[in-house]
């Protein structure tokens, strides 16, 4: 279990890139009683940052995931154009576009105002972080952090080290990173989709070969995973599922599985084609699914919603639950 004591109201955190995910990181920072820098690399962000974090915070408290009001957690927070606000930040995140030129750019002008002890990171989720980190100056401060969305309700948080991280300081930030509500993973060595979107890829692959090859229809595909694995996975990961479940079963298995499995590295026509005519999903109501535009912005509301939910649910059973309950009995 996490033991160490932080003051995260002496630690000032810088956010670079105000979208949906930025706002709701820095959210989750302010939440968390730190002070927020947050920039926003283009002028539309500054449209929508005050309002989106406001919300989120107001809809935290009336979740009961923070005791203060609202207002006390963003006057911490403040939204600027100006990267010289970065100076004094212990860490600085990006999360800009998924755009190596772009990350670089702004790499250039976060490093031009911190000090060589400040901490930077990506919330990329499709670049190598040992390939962002060569773009710096000081590439052994450099880390991934890949967030989910919304940031400041998921517990889930990935810490990645590049080639050239110094793992000593991505020790800190896993430390740091409890403070934040998350029950996080160090991945101590580099890898292109780091641990879930590799495991989430390799799933979604296989979902579009089911449809693509007619075994199955999108809804199909939806409805098995949300009654099958969405039951147990907020619980449980892979690997204690299958000891839960008993391991012999899948040995038997996976051994006249595995080869029947696509290993395809094309990009799916299914989810080519949507892109090609303009489809984003439920932020236009173009996607795998057809939405009116009500209806696509119920989901966005009603996936908040189940994510507050769901959260209460699994503080229930945190990932040590099972060592409580014995610490609990030996002391009984």
């Amino acid at each position: 279990m996490h033991k160490k004591k932080i003051d995260t109201s002496e630690i000032t955190i810088g956010v670079v890139g105000l979208g949906l995910m930025g706002c709701s990181i820095s959210t989750c920072l302010l939440m968390a009683g730190h002070k927020v820098v947050a920039v926003a690399p283009i002028p539309d962000d500054l449209v929508y940052a005050t309002k989106r974090i406001k919300e989120h915070l107001r809809k935290s408290q009336e979740e009961q995931l923070i005791n203060g009001v609202p207002s006390a957690y963003f006057e911490n927070c403040t939204i600027t154009e100006d990267y010289s606000k970065l100076a004094g930040c212990y860490l600085v995140i990006e999360c800009t576009l998924e755009h190596l030129d772009i990350k670089k750019s702004v790499y250039q002008k976060i490093e031009a105002v911190v000090g060589q002890s400040c901490l930077l990171a990506s919330n990329t989720s499709a670049i190598p972080i040992t390939i962002l980190q060569e773009q710096t100056e000081h590439p052994k401060r450099f880390f991934g952090l890949h967030w989910a969305e919304p940031s400041h309700v998921s517990r889930f948080l990935e810490i990645i080290c590049g080639e050239h991280s110094d793992v000593q300081l991505g020790e800190s930030l896993y430390e740091l990173s409890h403070c934040w509500g998350k029950e996080p993973t160090l991945v101590r060595k580099d890898i292109r989709g780091f641990i879930t979107n590799r495991l989430m890829y390799a799933m979604y692959r296989e979902a579009f070969h089911l449809v693509e090859k007619g075994y199955a229809s999108i809804e199909d595909v939806d409805r098995a995973c949300r009654n099958n694995a969405g039951q147990w996975m907020t619980l449980v990961g892979v690997f204690r599922w299958m000891d839960l479940t008993g391991v012999q079963a899948y040995h038997t298995v996976l051994k006249d599985l595995f080869p029947t499995l696509t290993n395809t590295t094309e990009v799916p026509k299914l989810i080519d084609d949507i892109v090609k005519a303009g489809g984003k999903g439920v932020s236009n109501a173009k996607g795998f699914y057809s939405y009116s535009p009500e209806e696509a912005k119920l989901w966005e509301e009603t996936f908040l919603e189940f994510s507050y939910e769901i959260r209460k649910l699994a503080a229930k059973y945190p990932v040590d639950v099972v060592e409580q309950k014995l610490q609990s009995k030996s002391k009984g």
